[in-house]
């Protein structure tokens, strides 16, 4: 039985640069001992893709009125068709490693619910990649030297025990909101959410992409999974203080309209008006 049952839902397979990183991507999971791959979705290219790829793939999910992939529908079709006792949500352009695998081994001893995350690494790769022996440590090697770790806004995956979030609200896939519910969810649970970033290199290929503003972080973790697979809480730094503090405010003003709690709890936002005030 593998450890871990990795799902997605890709995007359409008809722009050149999306097919090669998406390609590269679900290649690099498939190279991971111990796990599964499922792909959802009818999106042009994506049964071929799966298919030379040696992956399964699910054609009906459903979907919102706009006919974007539901999360909630992804995550239970993952459980009824995966043979693993975690389950991964992945986005299709993100490159996997083994150290991913031993990160998911080292949250499992430890507590029977939680979810796992991490920061990830931008990184431009315009071609197929070569998987020839040595390929992951030749391209970490690479990711450092450029030294783009995205900051901790969001999670590009998310990994859990299968009976975790049963009951999640109909988010889309690739939409905001959804990625900050699962760390908020976590939160109201009391699960560790176990930020991998020390441990654990995932490296995100570029490509055209808006990022959007986020509530729940990954500066809202609650651990940390260190080298040699200890488990410790976040050292305080200016970041994650700031974010406490801003999380604080939110809880005395929670009262207030949403776009005046904005203005108060933001500290960009102060920045900004106190440049206005002594222009």
């Amino acid at each position: 039985m593998p450890l871990i049952t990795l799902f997605s839902a890709p995007k359409p397979f008809t722009n050149p640069h999306i097919a090669i990183i998406q390609r590269n991507a679900i290649k690099s999971w498939t190279l991971l001992p111990d796990v599964e791959v499922i792909l959802f979705g009818e999106e042009e290219g994506l049964p071929e893709a799966a298919r030379e790829l040696g992956v399964k793939h699910i054609a009906q999910v459903s979907r919102s009125v706009t006919g974007v992939p539901l999360i909630s529908s992804m995550v239970q079709l993952a459980r009824e068709n995966g043979s693993s006792d975690l389950l991964c949500i992945i986005n299709s352009d993100m490159i996997l490693m083994p150290d991913f695998l031993e990160a998911a081994k080292q949250a499992v001893k430890w507590n029977d619910k939680f979810v796992l995350l991490s920061q990830r690494w931008d990184y431009d790769i315009p071609a197929v990649l070569d998987f020839a022996e040595g390929w992951a440590s030749r391209l970490s090697e690479s990711v450092r030297k450029q030294n783009q770790l995205h900051r901790p806004a969001g999670s590009d995956f998310f990994l859990f025990p299968r009976d975790c979030y049963q009951d999640i609200p109909n988010f889309t896939i690739g939409r905001a909101g959804w990625d900050n519910w699962m760390i908020y969810q976590a939160r109201m649970q009391n699960w560790p959410v176990i930020d991998c970033t020390p441990s654990v290199m995932i490296i995100h290929q570029n490509h055209d992409y808006s990022h959007l503003p986020f509530r729940y972080t990954i500066l809202d973790a609650t651990h940390q999974l260190a080298q040699g697979g200890k488990l410790v809480r976040p050292k305080m730094t200016s970041l994650r203080f700031t974010r406490r503090f801003e999380l604080f405010l939110r809880s005395i003003f929670s009262f207030l309209p949403e776009k005046t709690l904005e203005n108060i709890v933001r500290p960009k936002r102060w920045k900004k008006r106190f440049k206005k005030l002594f222009k």
